[in-house]
């Protein structure tokens, strides 16, 4: 149960921060879906670093990276809302825009994860080996 409640309480935190995060991005951009693209590149980047430094360095307990991982990234991206807003996107027939969101979203997240382990496997070992 403790387990549940810590998932709970992260995508609550994750919940509010993609609310503020994204609309505060999207504020400047009517037509295309910015804020969603945005904490999807964020959460994946934040995803990517904290399961290698969890996997590789032993910087996060298990109970810690579940709390982040699944339950405040878990909230915090958006598969969902990129779905929907790319689907809207198809069916305005505004097919450049709907090929540039999927494609953004997938590559960028992607390139997000990746600098995250690196951040983790690179320089985050400096630091970590200098608080030691």
């Amino acid at each position: 149960m403790y387990i549940v409640l810590l998932i709970g309480i992260g995508g609550f935190i994750g919940a509010i921060l993609r609310y503020a995060i994204a609309g505060w991005v999207q504020n400047s951009f009517l037509n295309f879906p910015l804020g969603t693209l945005s904490v999807n590149i964020i959460g994946s980047f934040f995803l990517g670093l904290i399961m290698y430094l969890s996997e590789y360095q032993g910087l996060f307990g298990e109970e810690t990276r579940i709390f982040l991982t699944i339950g405040l990234l878990g909230a915090f991206t958006t598969l969902s809302t990129f779905s929907y807003q790319s689907f809207r996107l198809f069916e305005s027939y505004n097919l450049m825009l709907l090929i540039i969101n999927v494609m953004a979203t997938v590559l960028f997240s992607m390139l997000a994860v990746y600098l995250g382990k690196t951040v983790a496997l690179n320089f985050a070992t400096d630091v970590w080996r200098g608080c030691r």
